[in-house]
């Protein structure tokens, strides 16, 4: 949460994806850890290309205290990294939101008590909340770097992956889901714990 190299967030936030898959393995559901890895991995690959962009934009600086106000320069990396942050969030109907909330549902559906509950929780709403402060310092307020290349964008060797990237973890998670899963699951859960986990 206090850390400001963009790559080492983006790393780091690897960690508490893989917390999430052992998670899973801790339950029992292998499967679920496994989806959750492969999902994970689209759209982490997007954000690692992303950050390489802005990197190589701004300067070859990784301090996103020298970012801000990014949005103007790069609009389709903006919205491409903020797609993957929000799939890393569990955003529904984005890639991540179809591993990570079956997960969270069967979690809370086996009732492995209020405490480890509560822990899964916090641990969700950090990722939330690591996620939105790297948008914001990257993509919000005024530019406090060097002069930026915007040029980055029209360069098709960069842009051409990270286009193919951003389709792919807008559909892999259904897509992904029924390959998996080809029976559905019916999951019972309290009115406030279908919200906490959505919330």
């Amino acid at each position: 949460i206090f850390e400001y190299d963009l790559k080492k967030i983006i790393a780091l936030s690897t960690l508490s994806q893989l917390g999430m898959m052992m998670f899973s393995i801790s339950l029992g559901l292998y499967e679920l850890a496994f989806f959750h890895l492969l999902t994970h991995a689209l759209f982490k690959a997007l954000l690692f290309l992303c950050a390489g962009i802005l990197i190589h934009g701004v300067g070859n600086t990784q301090d996103i205290r020298s970012f801000g106000g990014l949005s103007l320069n790069f609009p389709l990396v903006t919205v491409c990294m903020n797609l993957a942050n929000l799939s890393l969030c569990g955003v529904p109907f984005l890639a991540g939101f179809y591993s990570k909330d079956l997960i969270v549902e069967l979690a809370c559906q086996y009732s492995w008590g209020v405490f480890i509950l509560c822990m899964m929780f916090i641990c969700l709403s950090l990722t939330v909340l690591y996620s939105v402060r790297l948008t914001y310092l990257s993509f919000v307020g005024v530019y406090s770097g060097g002069p930026s290349i915007s040029v980055c964008e029209s360069d098709h060797s960069l842009i051409g992956p990270v286009a193919i990237l951003s389709f792919v973890s807008l559909i892999s998670g259904p897509i992904l889901s029924w390959l998996s899963f080809p029976a559905p699951v019916l999951i019972f859960l309290p009115v406030f714990l279908k919200w906490a986990a959505l919330l």
